[in-house]
């Protein structure tokens, strides 16, 4: 069974392979991301972002799962030498790793219910469970961000996540916390396999802050690769990365 839904400014796939899959799987991991995009969208004058930002709330009176983001954008931080942070300019905003823990968490919900083929896919950013409907592993396409109708690549995964940053969707929405003078113009997309889609998309955010020495964090990651594309169309990606190249 496969549903998408549009929620939270994008398109979210789910595919789940096992013969027990039902309608209710699908409402209850769309309820799910109904509820993130309530909390911590930017957009939503209701939502606790939003009431953070107009002063109203204080972080320390922020939901558990708000204390959890804050948690893991302050170890992406430490982790990255300072290119990822959820503040700018003394505005909050946490969407640079909610995408990814949000997926992880509806993956892990359908988990839990005993489901293990299956993906979950927001915004071309997945997480698979498992092999697909022909038994094999899951196949997941990076898009050309030169042309989003092409493919430049497809991998083969299960069991990891994996997450692109760039400026191709939805224009300069990245920034360089260690510069505002950065403009982020030299590279336009880096994908990240990681161990799973969490990981995949905070570390994809903080690369791409780099510029082009992004690649060169990834590549200094365990258990993580990646593929970078500058602005010339030119592709560079880390050592293992073809280990997971679609034949």
């Amino acid at each position: 069974m496969k549903q998408t839904r549009w929620l939270m400014g994008m398109p979210i796939t789910v595919e789940i392979v096992d013969a027990s899959a039902d309608a209710g799987a699908f409402d209850d991991v769309y309820a799910y991301f109904t509820y993130v995009d309530q909390t911590f969208s930017p957009f939503k004058e209701t939502s606790e972002v939003s009431r953070v930002n107009r002063g109203e709330l204080g972080l320390d009176q922020t939901c558990h799962d708000m204390q959890t983001v804050l948690v893991l954008a302050e170890q992406t931080k430490q982790e990255s030498n300072g290119y990822f942070d959820v503040w700018h300019n003394g505005v909050f905003n946490p969407s640079g790793i909610v995408k990814g823990w949000a997926i992880d968490e509806a993956a892990s919900l359908l988990y839990m219910k005993g489901f293990r083929n299956f993906y979950v896919d927001a915004g071309g950013d997945v997480q698979v469970y498992g092999r697909n409907a022909r038994d094999q592993q899951w196949k997941v396409g990076i898009c050309n961000p030169f042309d989003l109708s092409q493919i430049v690549k497809t991998v083969t995964l299960d069991d990891r996540g994996i997450a692109t940053s760039g400026s191709y969707m939805r224009g300069a929405h990245i920034y360089n916390p260690r510069s505002d003078a950065d403009s982020l113009d030299e590279i336009v997309s880096i994908t990240l396999i990681g161990p799973d889609v969490l990981e995949a998309d905070r570390f994809a955010t903080a690369a791409f802050a780099m510029g082009r020495n992004g690649i060169y964090f990834v590549e200094s990651l365990p258990d993580f690769e990646g593929y970078m594309i500058d602005r010339k169309g030119q592709a560079t990606m880390t050592t293992h990365f073809p280990d997971y190249l679609s034949a």
